[in-house]
């Protein structure tokens, strides 16, 4: 099996491509990109309030908890269930213990919140971030609870997801008047929405947390897009929210230091408790800051991967024949189990998901910068 999938890999790399070695240029490649926008807007590199010293501060702390939670969470049996009927190389990942959340998610909030002397910005959204990685939280254990891949059911689910999305609305209306229902757009432009803006937040924070969590699921996928993500998020938003330049890295920190223990081969999951987590807190700060053209362009890799569920399901009801059975658009969705069974390696498809995404990041920061 394995020669047959090597044969079919569509191209080739200068080097060994690892989930170590991946993880090395990340991490490489966010603290230089860190430092570099530290020292272009004139931050002190040794000051909290800059790019890099909060990156790498939750990055240890995030690292050094995982050694102390996953084994603890092996102890657990917190298994992760793995589905039959995706890629076969998955299944030998059956007991990798998931809900790695737990330990990630919360670090990088609770040291965001002290580098920001509790800022009622960074409050808010830490409150949604916590809200949405409880959510998950919730799912992940029914799984475990069950030992299937249903957790809570998907009605419930979207009910909380919509409720802690309301709430985090109102927080903005009523604690934040200033806050513009005009959204800006690249080049100056400007979309009056007025009452409308409200629906379009709650669903921004609904769609951006079920796109993180659809794209977890290759090793070291959402960790490490979730940290360029964020970083990239913050450093757009830094000259206006400098606290909120905090959050955002020291949540993209965490997610690199959960990375040295879910890269290829993962020792442990994230699921539905961080990748939730992620969207929500991603969907929060751009509607704090009005970022949302911002937002959209930094999550493509999640907008993709979620489109491509939609297509699928679409597709295969559009097909649907007098048997009841569709035809399938894709051997498998999400896109990244499809790229899997086409014959990527776990390590291709993040590596390219990676330089994606990346790429992404630095068209928005140079775009921002002329603005």
């Amino acid at each position: 099996m394995d020669n047959f999938v090597d044969e079919r890999i569509p191209f080739s790399m200068p080097f060994k491509l690892t989930g170590r070695n991946l993880f090395l240029l990340l991490g490489l490649g966010l603290g230089i990109v860190a430092i570099g926008l530290d020292v272009a807007a004139g931050r002190l590199l040794n000051s909290p309030a800059s790019l890099f010293v909060p990156l790498v501060v939750c990055a240890l702390v995030a690292s050094g908890l995982g050694y102390l939670v996953v084994p603890v969470l092996q102890q657990l049996k917190a298994g992760q269930i793995i589905r039959e009927d995706g890629p076969q190389a998955h299944l030998k990942k059956a007991g990798t213990p998931t809900m790695g959340g737990v330990f990630f998610v919360p670090a990088g909030v609770a040291i965001a919140l002290l580098l920001s002397n509790f800022n009622s910005d960074v409050v808010a959204v830490s409150a949604v971030t916590l809200a949405y990685s409880f959510i998950g939280w919730l799912d992940d254990w029914q799984i475990l609870r069950r030992k299937s891949n249903k957790g809570i059911s998907p009605r419930i689910k979207l009910a909380l997801q919509i409720g802690f999305a309301a709430l985090f609305c109102l927080w903005l209306m009523f604690h934040n008047p200033a806050i513009s229902t005009n959204i800006a757009l690249p080049f100056g432009w400007v979309l009056p929405l007025g009452l409308l803006f409200w629906p379009l937040a709650g669903f921004v924070l609904v769609a951006e947390s079920n796109a993180t969590n659809l794209t977890d699921g290759v090793d070291g996928l959402m960790a490490g897009l979730g940290a360029i993500a964020l970083l990239g998020l913050g450093a757009s938003v830094a000259s206006t929210s400098p606290e909120l330049m905090i959050f955002c890295a020291c949540i993209s920190g965490s997610c690199l230091g959960f990375l040295t223990h879910n890269r290829n081969p993962a020792r442990v999951f994230m699921g539905d408790t961080g990748a939730l987590a992620l969207g929500g807190a991603l969907g929060a700060v751009a509607l704090l800051t009005n970022s949302l053209w911002i937002l959209l362009i930094i999550s493509g890799i999640f907008f993709i991967e979620t489109l491509s569920v939609i297509a699928q399901v679409g597709y295969y009801k559009a097909t649907k024949g007098p048997d009841g059975i569709g035809k399938r658009l894709l051997k498998m969705a999400p896109l990244h189990h499809h790229l899997e069974l086409c014959g990527w390696l776990e390590t291709q498809v993040v590596g390219i998901f990676y330089l994606t995404n990346g790429v992404l990041v630095l068209m928005i920061l140079m775009l921002t910068s002329n603005s």
